[in-house]
Formats: structure tokens, C-alpha cells, sequence
């Protein structure tokens, strides 16, 4: 695995450059935005991508496994209210998502020639296709 990290949209096009040269096979995504020219590169080479956005599968990427971005934003809102309401920030317990949600793209999976198993898409909470 060889990472490639980008902490400014501005720095794709060297970033795209580095994933070509090390040949990958496939990526793994923690966009640091919701933005599509991720999903397009790897269209555009034929790479599997994964993250843990429910946009990228959205937006034509593989697959995603993750939290349940509404939800985690309906938490947050939560604790907001409470900090808002004199609650001390320490006083809240630190929560973990208790739901991963995973989603797949099978125009995608048939693009590439991958054939997603029964077992996997039977587990699927949401398969676009």
C-alpha cells in the first residue's frame, strides 16, 4: 500500500501523477472534500475506489463503508444543543457510531469486470444500480 497524501485540492494533478506512477491497482479515499474529480480519475483508470462517503458510490466510485453521515451530523447537532444548554463538553460521553453503513455501485462493479458476491450484496444497505 502506498499512500499519497493531498491536504489541498490544488495538489490532484501531482497526486494523480504519484497513484499512476506507482501503477495502483485500486484506491482508498479520505477525500478531504466532496469533490468528483476523485471519482473521475479513477473512472477514467479503471480503478476500484472505496471510502467511507456515502457520495463517492453516489457519484460513481465503487463502494463505501462508513458511518451514516446524516446520522453523525444529527449527533452532533445533539451535543451542540447540550453545550448551547450549559452543558460541560466534558461531561458528554464520547460516542462511537453503532451503524456502518455500506454501499455499492454495481454500474461500476460491471464497468470495471468485477462481479460483487450474493453474500456481500445481501449485506449491502443500499446498492445503486
Amino acid at each position: 500500500m502506498q499512500p499519497v497524501v493531498v491536504e489541498d485540492p490544488q495538489e490532484f494533478q501531482s497526486a494523480f501523477a504519484s497513484v499512476l506512477r506507482v501503477r495502483a491497482e485500486a484506491l482508498i479515499v479520505e477525500p478531504i472534500s466532496s469533490d468528483r474529480r476523485i471519482v473521475e480519475f479513477a473512472a477514467k483508470h479503471r480503478l476500484p475506489m472505496i471510502s467511507d462517503y456515502s457520495w463517492v458510490p453516489e457519484a460513481g466510485a465503487l463502494m463505501s463503508y462508513g458511518t451514516n453521515a446524516r446520522e453523525l451530523t444529527w449527533h452532533t447537532a445533539n451535543y451542540v444543543d447540550k453545550i448551547l444548554k450549559g452543558v460541560k463538553p466534558a461531561d458528554l460521553p464520547v460516542e462511537n457510531p453503532t451503524k456502518l453503513e455500506l454501499i455499492i455501485n454495481l454500474k461500476t462493479a460491471k464497468a470495471l469486470g468485477l462481479t460483487i458476491p450474493q453474500s456481500v450484496l445481501l449485506r449491502a444497505d443500499q446498492v445503486i444500480e
